[in-house]
This record gives structure tokens, C-alpha cells and sequence, in this order.
């Protein structure tokens, strides 16, 4: 990436043919201009010929970044936040139609006719390939036995943990890939995996999510002739048991790349700015990573990287003087975060690109005794292979204790929230399960998430998530509590049964009040004592 000066006082955007750069010629009409002739509008942009004598020529893919300065009537666009992104996508469209490769080869050029006060800066970024979506597929890992969550996951996997009121850990990395244009996604499962077959089947296999040249495959854990017997003995080990199956869907498909996720995290991505990463740098792996603080830098694969983006060191979860040793000076962050100081590590989110074939040939040769890929075989692979850090600095969190899922539903209480599902161009998926609409009475209701099918009746509820066919009867209060909904309803008829038989039925019964700083409500694991 280049920076120019200020450009000439009367220019534009110009498309320009290479095969044209030593003619000049109007790019639209392929003739000479004429002089004084005006200046052509495509798409509420001003279009004007020039001649290219005055153009650098320019190898492979050319597109631009338009950073304005700062003036009457602009704000600047900060490189990585969600403005300049807009305007990177829609040069690459303008350049390319898309992702894909250009057929004509065209390329772009933007220069500016501002005034002084209000001076675009020229950032031509050099790419001779764009990732294309059709050739990335996704293996998201289905989790391991989630004894942190425990006893959220005493009957289901960690990614079928419900969140947010409705909605379901996989279903992050889910539309992830498919807000990515990512639709080649194999799931791979192993403890307790009923429950997350049955969402991914109801969701993404028969809820009328349409595939093009994708699928979404769930691979459950099985045991092969000549294999020991035993669980996947960790990531690697899991995507290594079905090698056979992606090699020869790879194949099949023309894939180049292969994106490893996790299935018990929340954030937002677009996974296709990520693997453009891997693809300009020419990486062999690229890791997907995020600042974090001291509290919690120990529960993570910590890196460093140096000027060029290489990872240099990778240390899993390190603790004492090895995990002083990963500090690093993350000030290179201050334009996305207010204080860079308070997060002096460099943690990896378990989010991976790989080079096919590396890929490969990791797992059946070089690394073929190596069961995990953070503690195992990425410290190793730094020595021989290009891997790139991709730095992540939207809102990310890890589900891996009842203490991080709790606070990651609570901040979506938060106003502003730290992180919201709704996003018209970027929707989160999950289970359409036709409830009713929430019914509430006399209700007093505040910074709260109800989701649906709920009976509410005169209660109280502030700063909480109440999930799908939660009962709150009157006199009820709930502040700072995550109630997790169940799976089915009771009638009025068994209430009453269950009440006469002096069983408690599910919900949260009359004049309860629950205030706890830290507090998870789920009716499968336990019924709330109904206080008269």
C-alpha cells in the first residue's frame, strides 16, 4: 500500500484498460477524447477520460482505499473500521465485478477534484489475485466434552448452548460463513452431539437455506478398521480422522484453502476478509487474532509477530514469566481501540486459514503424531512455513466458562450493546421454531431480551435475557439473570396438576425474586421453588 500526495486539482475515477495505457484514448468509447468534451456519470460517480501518459503502470489487480481527511463536511475513515471496509468493497466491486478475478483485466485509478480543505488521499493497494469463496471451505470443530460449562452441557454439546435468548453457539460460525459467501462447511461433532445434529438439520438442512455448489456436512466422530478406539484426542486429531473425506471433497470442488473454526465463540466476521490476507501475503497458515487483557491472557494461544505480519512465536496458555514474555507493545491499535495499554497480549481465536495442500501434508506426514493444532503443530510449523497474524479488533468473545457466557449475555443487555444478532446485511441464522408471539401483563420491562413464545404476567424483569417459552408469574422480579427458556410448554391443565400434587412446575412462580450479581435460570437442570 502507497500513499500519494494531494492529487490534481480536476480528476476522478477512471477505469482503465491496460491494453489501452500507451493510447490515449477515452476508456468508455475506445476513441481519442475530444477536447473540452465532459465527463461521463456511472453509478453517481463523476467519470472522466485523462491521459495515461500521466498513470503508473500497474502490474496485476489494482484497487483503491479512499481515506478522507478530515474537513467541513467528512470525517475520516479509520483503516479497519466499518466505513473504509464499505469503501474497499465497493472499489473492489467497481475494479472487478466481485471477489473473483477480472476477465477483462481492468483497473482502477482514483483521483480527487476536492478543494483543500477536503483532500482525498490515494491508497492503491496491489493485488494480483482476490480470494474467491467458491474454491474456501470450512471445517467448524464441534467441541470437546465442555466440562467448563458444565451443566449447560450435561446434555448437549458445547456449540448447541443456547444464546442470547434464541439463538445457538454454531449458529455464529455458521452465518459467519455464510454472510463470508462461504457455503462449503463440514461440522464436525463428537460429545453429546443429538442435540447439535438436530439444530443443524432444522436449521441449515431443512430451513430452506438454499445451496448453490455447497453443502453443510456433519462428520460425527466414528472409528475406522486398523484405528484405536477412543474420542478425537484433539483438534487436529479430529480433522485427521476424516482427511479421506475432505481430500476427495477438495478435490472435487477445486478447493485452495481451508478455514478451521470453533464452534463456542461470538463475534462477527467476514471470513473472506481474512483469507484475502492469507491469499496477499502468500501465507501457508494464517492465524486469526485478537488483543486481550492480563485478567484472562493465560486461557489462550498467545503470538507475536513482527513489522511483516510473520508470527514469530506462538505459546499456548502460557502462565508466570512465560506468559510475561508474550507481552507485547499493541499501541499499533489505537485506531480501533480507546486504550490499547490495557490489552497487552496478542491471543489467537482458534480461527485458521491453511493452504490446502499444507494442510495435507501437516496432518498425514510431517505432523502425523500431532494431536491439536495450538499446542502441537503451529508452535513447530513457524519454522518452516509462512504464517501470517490477521488481527481481529471488533467485539469477540470465548464461551469456554459459565463466567464468559454469562458475561457475553449480559453485555447484550448492554446500551449500546457490546455486540447485536440484528444486522440486515449480516443476519445470524438459527432454528425457525413458529412460536408465538411473547404475551406479557402489567409488565415493567428494562434493558431486557425477551424471546419468544414467553408468558409474562405483572413482573419485573431488568437488565436480563428471558429465553423461549419462559413463564414469569405475578410478583416476579429478575435483574442480572440469564434464564435459558425450555424446551417445551406445560398447559394450564398440568400446571394445575402439578401444583394440586404440590410439584413445582416450570418457571419462575409468584413474588419470586432473583437479584444475583451471577445468576443462570435453565429449567432443564433445575425448577425455580415457587415462593408464596
Amino acid at each position: 500500500t502507497t500513499s500519494a500526495g494531494p492529487p490534481p486539482a480536476s480528476s476522478s475515477l477512471h477505469l482503465i484498460d491496460p491494453s489501452l495505457a500507451r493510447s490515449p484514448v477515452d476508456p468508455f468509447t475506445r476513441r481519442p477524447p475530444v477536447p473540452g468534451s465532459r465527463s461521463r456519470t456511472a453509478g453517481g460517480l463523476r467519470m472522466s477520460s485523462m491521459q495515461f501518459s500521466s498513470v503508473l503502470p500497474l502490474e496485476g489487480k489494482a484497487c483503491v482505499s479512499p481515506v478522507r481527511r478530515e474537513g467541513s463536511a467528512s470525517e475520516r475513515l479509520k483503516v479497519g473500521d466499518s466505513s473504509s471496509i464499505r469503501h474497499e468493497r465497493a472499489s473492489r466491486r467497481m475494479c472487478n465485478g466481485g471477489r473473483g478475478p477480472a476477465a477483462t483485466g481492468a483497473q482502477c485509478v482514483l483521483t480527487s477534484d476536492a478543494s483543500p480543505a477536503d483532500t482525498l488521499v490515494l491508497r492503491t493497494s496491489f493485488r494480483r489475485n482476490y480470494a474467491d469463496p467458491n474454491e474456501v471451505a470450512a471445517v467448524i470443530l464441534g467441541g470437546g466434552t465442555g466440562t467448563q460449562l458444565f451443566p449447560l452441557t450435561s446434555t448437549r454439546a458445547t456449540p448447541a448452548v443456547p444464546i442470547g435468548g434464541c439463538y445457538r453457539l454454531i449458529d455464529i460460525p455458521m452465518s459467519n460463513c455464510f454472510n463470508s459467501g462461504i457455503n462449503k462447511i463440514f461440522v464436525m461433532t463428537q460429545f453429546n452431539s443429538a442435540s447439535l445434529n438436530r439444530h443443524i438439520h432444522r436449521t441449515y438442512l431443512g430451513g430452506g437455506i438454499n445451496f448453490t455448489d455447497g453443502s453443510v456436512e456433519v462428520l460425527a466422530a466414528t472409528q475406522m478398521p486398523g484405528e484405536a478406539a477412543g474420542w478425537f484426542r484433539g483438534t487436529a486429531d479430529a480433522v485427521r480422522k476424516f482427511i479421506w473425506v475432505l481430500e476427495d471433497y477438495y478435490k472435487n470442488k477445486s478447493i485452495e484453502h481451508i478455514l478451521i473454526l470453533s464452534g463456542d465463540q461470538l463475534y462477527r466476521m467476514d471470513y473472506m476478509e481474512l483469507v484475502q490476507k492469507h491469499v496477499d501475503d502468500n501465507a501457508d497458515i494464517t492465524l486469526s487474532c485478537a488483543p486481550v487483557g492480563e485478567s484472562r491472557a493465560s486461557e489462550y494461544g498467545l503470538v507475536k509477530f513482527d513489522s511483516s505480519g510473520r508470527v514469530v512465536q506462538f505459546s499456548e496458555k502460557p502462565k508466570g514469566d512465560d506468559l510475561e514474555a508474550m507481552k507485547v507493545d499493541t499501541s499499533f491499535l489505537n485506531f480501533a481501540i480507546d486504550d490499547p495499554a490495557k490489552y497487552p497480549y496478542i491471543a489467537s481465536m482458534g480461527v485458521y486459514v491453511f493452504k490446502r495442500d499444507v494442510l495435507l501434508n501437516l496432518l498425514k506426514s510431517r505432523y502425523a503424531e500431532l494431536h491439536d493444532f495450538g499446542s502441537e503443530i503451529l508452535p513447530r510449523a513457524l519454522h518452516d512455513h509462512n504464517v501470517q497474524a490477521y488481527v481481529f479488533t471488533d467485539y469477540w468473545e470465548d464461551i469456554g466458562t459459565i463466567r464468559s457466557f454469562f458475561d457475553a449475555n449480559m453485555a447484550l443487555c448492554e446500551q449500546p450493546p457490546k455486540f447485536e444478532f440484528y444486522d440486515p446485511k449480516t443476519p445470524f441464522f438459527t432454528s425457525p421454531r413458529y412460536l408465538p408471539p411473547t404475551k406479557s401483563d402489567k409488565c415493567r420491562i428494562k434493558e431486557a431480551i425477551i424471546s419468544h413464545g414467553c408468558f409474562l404476567r405483572e413482573c419485573k424483569i431488568e437488565h436480563s435475557i428471558i429465553g423461549v417459552r419462559s413463564r414469569l408469574n405475578s410478583g416476579s422480579e429478575l435483574k442480572n439473570a440469564m434464564m435459558m427458556g425450555a424446551d417445551s410448554y406445560e398447559t394450564e391443565d398440568e400446571i394445575s396438576r402439578l401444583m394440586s400434587e404440590g410439584k413445582v412446575p416450570i418457571g419462575v412462580g409468584e413474588n419470586t425474586k432473583i437479584r444475583w450479581e451471577r445468576l443462570i435460570c435453565t429449567s432443564e437442570t433445575a425448577r425455580i421453588v415457587r415462593r408464596r
